[in-house]
């Protein structure tokens, strides 16, 4: 390759980039005061094992937390 080449590669790898910046879309947020924008978070236990049942979620992860305490399974 001889050196005008290269030189016109790089000069429209150049004009390449920096036309590449010119899509960017203007982000702005439209807050509307005392309401929250984000998705609705569903709880956990409302999945399909627990059903709602808050007091048998809370046990799966209470039993799953004692399963895994190192001390509680070296003592048995």
């Amino acid at each position: 390759m001889t050196a005008a080449r290269i030189v016109w590669f790089a000069a429209a790898a150049a004009v390449a980039l920096m036309a590449a910046g010119c899509g960017e879309r203007p982000q702005v947020v439209n807050y509307k005061q005392g309401k929250y924008q984000g998705k609705p978070d569903t709880p956990a236990y409302a999945s399909a094992p627990y059903n709602g049942n808050r007091q048998q979620w809370d046990n799966a992860i209470d039993t799953r937390a004692q399963h895994q305490n190192e001390y509680v399974r070296l003592r048995d």
